[in-house]
């Protein structure tokens, strides 16, 4: 890449619930662009992060784990996650490597980019947590199913062989002006991802507490001319029992909730954050369109 040539391009990243792609957009970004957290299958919407190398702008798209759905929400999160392949210059797959073998969904996702004729780039991740004759008999097992054109080994917590990814990406990028501004993160709207930060905040907090029965809505965003900003959100839980634990006990486990979310808002958006959290019961949110239009999904899917 010489000149002035303008290089641009999309590398969507897929993989099974709980590989490490979100924690890998957010390390390749280099800031956060989207939630992170123990539980499987908290990223719902495709997120984009963008990152510029010199003239190159490489938009990453973190997409929802691909596994086997069940509901129409799991269904929509899905197929958005396939959608964000199709569209991609280059596919990622990402495959955590601690158990030392490909887990069924894994296995399920390398089946369908043959039957589409999709080759892609394997990232073998949490490589620290496995014994190095393993990571290398999987990898070949992996490299031998015909699908991938490279292969690479990071630790995306660590951030170990991501700049070397990172690299290699940005020359693998076709010619074409930048998508989006030199100094732009994500196409993520503020309200929705301090909407985001506050539900990662939930699971977080709730452990195995709280099945995925919970949504979180930035009502109100008011910023004030001292630059600080105040926001509103709402807590949209299925059943009052639901309620009660995200409350807990005299409001104790919400103030938490909320304290950890204001916090991170705050290195984030570099201002002060005004956060008030409020918790309703909407029995039929999963099911509710204006849900999916938010986080870009298709309710039909």
């Amino acid at each position: 890449m010489t000149g002035k040539t303008q290089h641009c391009g999309f590398v969507s990243i897929i993989g099974a619930p709980n590989a490490g792609k979100s924690t890998l957009i957010n390390k390749l970004v280099g800031t956060k662009v989207s939630i992170v957290s123990p539980k499987v299958q908290t990223t719902r919407t495709r997120v984009m992060g963008i990152v510029n190398k010199g003239r190159t702008q490489i938009i990453f798209v973190d997409t929802p784990g691909i596994f086997a759905p069940r509901k129409r929400l799991d269904r929509a999160m899905v197929s958005a996650a396939w959608q964000g392949a199709a569209e991609a210059e280059i596919i990622l797959l990402i495959v955590e490597v601690t158990r030392g073998k490909i887990n069924a969904d894994s296995l399920a996702i390398i089946d369908k980019l043959k039957e589409q004729n999709r080759k892609a780039i394997l990232v073998l991740n949490k490589i620290d947590l496995i014994e190095k004759d393993k990571l290398l008999q999987l990898s070949s097992e992996l490299y031998n199913t015909g699908v991938f054109t490279d292969v690479y080994m990071v630790s995306a917590l660590s951030g170990d062989g991501v700049a070397g990814l990172l690299h290699d990406l940005a020359g693998k990028m076709p010619e074409g002006p930048r998508m989006f501004a030199a100094d732009q993160t994500s196409d993520m709207p503020m309200r929705l991802l301090a909407a985001e930060i506050t539900r990662e905040k939930i699971f977080l907090q709730l452990k195995e507490e709280l099945p995925y029965a919970s949504t979180v809505e930035t009502e109100t965003w008011e910023e004030f001319d001292n630059g600080s900003v105040k926001i509103s959100q709402v807590v949209y839980v299925m059943r009052d029992s639901q309620k009660a634990i995200i409350l807990g006990k005299g409001g104790a486990r919400i103030k938490m909730i909320g304290e950890a979310s204001r916090l991170e808002l705050e290195e984030i958006f570099d201002r002060r954050v005004h956060l008030s959290l409020f918790v309703k019961v909407r029995e039929n949110w999963a099911d509710d369109p204006e849900r999916y239009k938010e986080w870009g999904l298709d309710p039909n899917a």
